[in-house]
């Protein structure tokens, strides 16, 4: 999910200092074995000054990858460095690698990119296809921009361009990005999907650690209230959107899909009510009802009174128990709780898993 704003902070960084006449590189993780920080896709721009923007471990490579990218700005060759941790959980640690992680990070001269910026700012999907260089190749910087309807630019290379963007459309369902080969040529494909929405219903003050949070984790945040003097930046400064709307309302106000996850928290019974109405006609994947057990309940039994509800989707009191105290501890309960519902994880200790961290869902 981060994977989105990070790259668009990355890429401001280098249109502001490219425009002041500064040379940079670009350094993106390409292909992780093991465990790992970071996942492919994860960037550090490096600019010639020593400046940077991103990070591509959990910050024990950065130093190193950033004396690589100031090599690659003075040489202009691009450079493919791998990063291997051994089967030493303690120097894998230390390294910021992963437990017997591997990482390769591809190093390469670097200008801004609009039109990459651009399409972060149309929330669709896209992918961006860029070639490995041969050993001894300098490289061109070329890249392959690939939406569901059509590519722009070119890999430069006969044959290329229609390989990768068939794998490329076959990754746009997802969000995983990684490392193709081809007949031609290795290729790196990095997706990117827009982050999921989450729905803030109600902009009371406990709903301001809970919009910081959730933006701090990749959400776009969108937060609704009737009451127009609640909806300020001042108060919501992380929100992608703040939308003056009753639950009658809200669903011609919001376009609302199966990415989206809401929160109902208004603590006035009526408009939880109306919010909750509203949601339940809508695609959704999750609704948390802030407040004691019994008044979700009651909601429900009147709705329930006006047709069938889908009460699978409803998580009251919402957020996971750890025992929390004030605003802030409540948020995060509640973004655990997302983010474990989103991931298909149960919630638990990491040391009760008996498998890899970032293995698939169990």
């Amino acid at each position: 999910m981060k994977h989105w704003h990070e790259t668009r902070e990355v890429l401001d960084f280098l249109a502001r200092v490219r425009g002041e006449g500064k040379r940079a590189a670009l350094a993106t993780v390409v292909r992780v074995r093991g465990s790992a920080y970071r996942h492919e896709g994860a960037k550090l721009a490096v600019a010639d000054d020593g400046t940077t923007a991103g990070n591509v471990s959990g910050g024990c490579l950065e130093q190193d990858v950033r004396e690589v990218a100031l090599q690659v700005i003075r040489s202009g060759k691009p450079e493919l460095r791998n990063y291997c941790s051994s089967a030493d959980e303690i120097e894998a640690w230390d390294l910021g690698v992963g437990c017997e992680g591997q990482v390769d990070v591809f190093v390469e001269p670097a200008e801004a990119r609009p039109r990459e910026r651009a399409l972060l700012d149309e929330r669709r999907s896209f992918a961006v296809c860029t070639v490995m260089p041969g050993r001894g190749e300098k490289g061109e910087g070329r890249r392959l921009i690939v939406t569901p309807s059509g590519t722009e630019g070119t890999l430069g290379v006969p044959g290329l361009d229609g390989a990768a963007t068939a794998l490329a459309r076959g990754l746009l369902d997802g969000e995983e990005s990684g490392l193709r080969e081809t007949p031609e040529r290795a290729v790196f494909i990095d997706v990117f999907q827009p982050p999921p929405q989450l729905v803030l219903l109600g902009a009371g003050e406990d709903a301001r650690p809970l919009a910081r949070f959730a933006a701090d984790v990749g959400f776009r945040v969108v937060v609704v209230d009737r009451r127009p003097a609640y909806l300020t930046a001042e108060r919501f400064p992380a929100a992608a959107l703040l939308l003056e709307s009753d639950g009658a309302g809200l669903t011609a106000a919001l376009p609302l899909d199966a990415a989206c996850c809401a929160v109902v928290m208004t603590h006035t019974f009526a408009d939880d009510q109306a919010y909750l109405r509203a949601l339940l006609t809508t695609p959704v994947s999750y609704i948390g009802m802030l407040g004691p057990r019994q008044r979700t309940e009651r909601i429900l039994r009147n709705l329930g009174a006006e047709g069938p509800a889908n009460e699978g989707l409803i998580y009251g009191p919402v957020g996971l128990d750890i025992g929390t105290d004030g605003a802030e501890q409540v948020a995060l309960a509640v973004i655990a709780e997302v983010l474990a519902i989103r991931s298909g994880r149960r919630a638990r200790s990491l040391r009760e898993r008996a498998v890899p961290i970032h293995a698939p869902a169990d």
